[in-house]
């Protein structure tokens, strides 16, 4: 998958279970925070992403270094611009450095708790005037956002239960056990398209260059070191690695039920040949998927969880004897969440129409 989305926390553990045969949630909270072999990081088209050390690394190098510059020029600016300090750089430098202090010396914390260290943190930044979208939001927010885009923090463990969104703050080194490597901007991209391409491959050139936030320029160039190929796809041109020229094997029959942002539905940008025309109702305006039903490598349908914890499905597709088992994963996922009850952070049309 190359990586587990993880805007929604809760996309991590259903994406797992819909793959993993068995899976225990406890198995996963145990890789993240006790284990520590997977880390949750800022990635691709500034989406936080669930993967193992070595591609946090590549990650960082092929495309989160570069959100870094400007990301702390717009806060140096609002710093300046809003009075709260004469020399925003040192200002900023300043209150950055206090902060990766205070981790060291307690190991773990929240924002509030890093606010008793550093009570600049506190200071409120007013955004969006005369917008109704506007209204203020702490330092801490972006300080803490500019230091886990640098690589220097990570998110650790939640504050309430799985389903929370709110994080403890670590050193990337401490929680990690070392400091993620620092790789070469065109090798790391270079490597990141691999993954890609073995993963999700044929893909055109606007889904390589949306999924991963590059230029065009880049783009080209990590597929040239690739030694990639270029395919005929249905009225579109393809890139495949040079050593996946050959047909896969037939899948067989297969359903799924998928949360909102599983990196399946969100691997591709040109999305006709699985999604069909059923966007409008199962992504948000933004682009963000809702929890979709999938028959045989196409979505055909989505899901919700009713406020009674029951899965409600509707089929946007005839798909046959098909149906009688997607009713059964209905079931099954039903059972697996138990007492839990969760509603994605992007909510699709589809979705808000099941879950009332």
């Amino acid at each position: 998958m190359v990586g587990l989305h993880s805007s929604d926390p809760v996309t991590v553990y259903l994406s797992a279970r819909a793959r993993v045969s068995g899976f225990v949630r406890g198995d996963l909270e145990a890789a993240l925070y006790d284990d520590r072999v997977l880390l949750r990081m800022l990635g691709m088209r500034r989406t936080m992403f669930v993967v193992p050390p070595d591609l946090a690394a590549v990650m960082q190098a092929a495309c989160t270094n570069a959100l870094l510059p400007p990301q702390r020029r717009r806060l140096v600016k609002m710093l300046g611009e809003q009075g709260i300090a004469t020399d925003p750089e040192a200002w900023l430098a300043d209150v950055e450095s206090r902060v990766l202090s205070a981790l060291e010396a307690r190991g773990e914390a929240t924002a509030v708790e890093l606010t008793e260290d550093v009570p600049e943190l506190g200071t409120k930044l007013m955004f969006g005037a005369g917008k109704k979208w506007g209204g203020a939001v702490g330092v801490s927010t972006r300080v803490l956002f500019l230091l886990a885009t640098a690589g220097a923090i990570v998110r650790g463990r939640p504050r309430g239960t799985w389903l929370s969104s709110q994080y403890r703050w670590a050193l990337t080194g401490a929680w990690a056990g070392e400091a993620l490597p620092e790789l070469d901007r065109a090798v790391a991209q270079a490597d990141l398209l691999r993954r890609w391409l073995g993963t999700f491959g044929p893909g055109t050139l606007t889904d390589l260059k949306w999924w991963t936030g590059w230029t065009m320029r880049d783009t080209k160039a990590a597929l040239a070191a690739l030694d990639a190929v270029e395919v005929a796809l249905e009225a579109r041109t393809g890139w495949v690695l040079p050593d996946d020229l050959e047909p896969e094997p037939a899948a067989g029959d297969w359903v799924a039920l998928l949360p909102g942002l599983d990196p399946t539905v969100m691997g591709w940008r040109e999305r006709g040949w699985y999604l069909g025309d059923h966007q409008a109702l199962l992504f948000d305006r933004n682009g963000n998927a809702g929890p979709t039903v999938w028959c045989n490598g196409r979505i055909v349908g989505g899901w919700a969880q009713c406020r009674n914890g029951e899965i409600a499905i509707e089929l946007l597709e005839d798909v046959g004897a098909a149906a009688a088992e997607i009713e059964t994963e209905a079931a099954r996922l039903q059972e697996w969440l138990g007492d839990a009850r969760i509603k994605p952070r992007f909510r699709s049309p589809l979705d808000e129409r099941l879950s009332s």
